[in-house]
C-alpha cells in the first residue's frame, strides 16, 4: 500500500525546485549524478528534463540517516 500512495503523490520537479529543496548547486548535483550519489534526471519530454520528487526526497532521507544514495540504489 505504501508504494501505491507514493506513486499517487509522486510528480516531476524542475531544477529550480530541486535546488530549493536540496540547497545544492546545479554543477555539484551534475557531478553527484555522474558519481551515482544523486538521483538521475528524467527526460519528461523532448526538451524538458526534471527529477522525480520521490527520488529526491528518498535521497534527502538517506542523507539525513547517514546512508549513501549509491548504497541504497545498487
Amino acid at each position: 500500500m505504501e508504494n501505491k500512495s507514493k506513486f499517487i503523490n509522486n510528480r516531476y520537479i524542475r531544477e529550480k525546485e530541486r535546488a530549493a529543496m536540496t540547497g545544492i548547486s546545479r554543477t555539484t548535483v551534475w557531478r553527484m549524478e555522474k558519481a551515482g550519489t544523486f538521483p538521475k534526471r528524467v527526460k519528461i519530454s523532448e526538451r524538458l528534463i526534471g527529477y522525480l520528487l520521490s527520488d529526491v526526497t528518498d535521497w534527502m532521507e538517506c542523507r539525513a540517516s547517514g546512508q549513501e544514495w549509491s548504497d541504497i540504489r545498487v
